[in-house]
């Protein structure tokens, strides 16, 4: 199939997703640009720049330009689109028209900021999706129907907890408790229980080897290097995967809070369709072992885990560009 003029864009705090209609997600890299303050040059965008965090001498900066699923920098946000844009479109074809993921309750000003870096970035026309209903479309969900569904999204920045039904969002919370919590909650655990400062990747990297929501039947040990806090010399401790569940048992309970608090604010007609046909949990969040588990051991309902969950909202953006509910997206 040839090139089209449509594009869907996952624009997440951790990662960045590019739909294009036709070929599917072709690119899917973190949301971090490398520049060098000194000439305000871009080195690097996306995996080689998150390469980068932790490592760079004083006039290398890698940023993440999305914080709790807005955008805190606007300049760099539009650089990072236009790579992302001009990587995936190439030069010589008209400008495409793109369908932007964003959470759900962001504010009017944060959904215009959206709006303008994606056309500053290349767009010829930029409309705006929730989140939740663009993985509820991209796990599959036929969401037209007048029944309950609910999404939990579990992105970097922020937690979106959804109830939908015709298409729309009727009721919802958005949580700024979700993956770059829970990797802030294991610098926090380290630092308190061994004096062990460790960085962003460390933290990540325990959190997707050995992190866990729920016990395992086997606890898990990892090695973990740091910089002592009392002496200033790395030094290497050996945590355990009921450690890490420990230091994420706080977020975790938050998150488990808004969900029930939701069911509460549904109304019963609803509530009882996801009482029947359980919850689905997508986003970077829902790899983390045993999350379905905690949240259904917490609520009573079962709970599934979408089908490749990180792509979801980037699947759905890209089919919803043909569906009738597009009239009904801002």
């Amino acid at each position: 199939m040839g090139i089209t003029n449509e594009v869907g864009i996952d624009l997440g705090t951790a990662n960045v997703l590019v739909y294009l209609k036709g070929k599917g997600v072709v690119i899917n890299e973190p949301s971090v640009v490398a520049i060098n303050i000194d000439t305000d040059e871009i080195l690097a965008v996306g995996a080689n720049a998150k390469q980068m965090i932790g490592r760079t001498p004083g006039n290398i900066v890698a940023v993440r330009p999305l914080r709790d699923g807005v955008i805190s920098d606007y300049t760099t946000t539009e650089r990072m689109l236009k790579h992302f844009i001009s990587k995936t479109w190439g030069k010589g074809f008209s400008k495409p028209r793109i369908l932007v993921g964003i959470p759900s309750g962001v504010t009017e000003v944060e959904k215009r900021a959206i709006t303008e870096a994606a056309i500053q970035a290349g767009g010829k026309e930029v409309r705006l999706i929730e989140e939740p209903v663009a993985a509820a479309i991209g796990a599959g969900i036929d969401i037209s129907k007048p029944n309950g569904v609910m999404i939990i999204d579990i992105g970097g920045g922020t937690t979106d907890v959804a109830v939908i039904s015709l298409g729309s969002i009727v009721t919802s919370k958005l949580l700024k408790v979700a993956g770059d919590s829970f990797d802030e909650s294991i610098i926090k655990y380290m630092r308190r229980e061994y004096n062990l400062f460790i960085g962003e990747r460390t933290a990540e990297d325990l959190k997707m080897t050995i992190g866990c929501a729920f016990p395992r039947e086997e606890v898990a040990v990892k090695q973990c290097s740091g910089r002592d806090l009392l002496t200033g010399l790395p030094r290497t401790v050996e945590v355990t995967s009921k450690e890490i569940m420990g230091a994420l048992d706080e977020s975790l309970e938050v998150i488990c809070g808004a969900i029930r608090e939701v069911l509460e604010q549904t109304p019963p007609e609803l509530a009882a369709d996801i009482s029947v046909n359980g919850i689905v949990i997508n986003g970077g969040g829902a790899l983390l072992y045993g999350i379905d588990r905690r949240i259904e051991e917490f609520v009573g309902i079962k709970v599934t885990i979408a089908d490749d969950p990180k792509s979801c909202v980037a699947i759905g953006t890209g089919i919803a560009m043909d569906s009738p509910l597009l009239r009904r997206i801002k």
